[in-house]
């Protein structure tokens, strides 16, 4: 039998193990996205994930491009995502820096930052002005759900009504953070922050451990990478290896 008949026929024999590889792993894909903390406690049934040979197909709507983008890097970290196709529609009605757009980050805010409770802290906004309510677990954590707060764009004031209750959770009930979750939410922070590129910023995470290549426009944006990477929920240790540019 010639030699191109035999390669035929093995690539026929083939074949259907090699289809059922593949549906496994992109089963693997689209159970691991759902899975992660960002697709559970951010996104919450917002957004659908199909998977076919390793292309990510994201569906659904979401309040703004941020967590649009934060869908899309997470996914892109997982092992044998080959591409992603983001087709995440944004929600109208909550233009950047209104009522709506501000109560949207500051809850977000609080379900990615570490040692507060989003889920535990209700977010009003008039006229930029936050009002928080809900429980903390101590006056620290009060504080920091107040600071968090303060750092969200457009926030002209913050009112912070939140009781101290020593049975309130510590922090968001979720919570087992997983690294591509980590990295997706590292480079939403890079994207909030106009002083920092997140173009030139390149971020992986393995057990927790951030690290951080790409270039700076100087030492102050270096570290405030290593700062934002620091104050993101279930990271270990960062290692910046950022060149600044002379």
């Amino acid at each position: 039998m010639k030699l191109k008949t035999w390669t035929t026929l093995l690539v026929i024999a083939a074949s259907p193990a090699a289809l059922l590889a593949s549906a496994d792993v992109d089963r693997k894909i689209e159970e691991a996205a759902k899975g992660s903390y960002n697709f559970r406690a951010v996104l919450v049934a917002r957004v659908d994930v199909a998977c076919r040979d390793g292309v990510v197909t994201l569906t659904g709507s979401v309040p703004d491009r941020r967590q649009r983008d934060l869908a899309g890097d997470t996914v892109a970290e997982l092992p044998g995502v080959v591409r992603v196709e983001n087709d995440i529609v944004i929600a109208p009605g909550s233009p950047e820096h209104s009522d709506q757009w501000i109560a949207v980050s500051v809850r977000t805010t609080l379900l990615l930052r570490p040692h507060v409770s989003g889920t535990a802290t209700t977010v009003e906004v008039n006229h930029g002005v936050v009002t928080l309510k809900g429980t903390a677990a101590n006056a620290a954590q009060r504080e920091l759900t107040e600071e968090y707060a303060k750092e969200v764009e457009g926030v002209k004031a913050v009112t912070n009504l939140v009781v101290v209750t020593p049975n309130a959770p510590s922090e968001t009930v979720g919570e087992d953070i997983d690294d591509a979750s980590i990295t997706g939410q590292l480079k939403f922070e890079l994207l909030s922050h106009s002083a920092t590129s997140a173009l030139k910023t390149k971020v992986s995470t393995e057990n927790g451990i951030v690290k951080i290549t790409g270039e700076a426009n100087s030492d102050a944006e270096k570290a405030l990478v290593s700062e934002l990477a620091s104050t993101i929920r279930g990271v270990k240790s960062v290692e910046n290896a950022m060149t600044v540019r002379s």
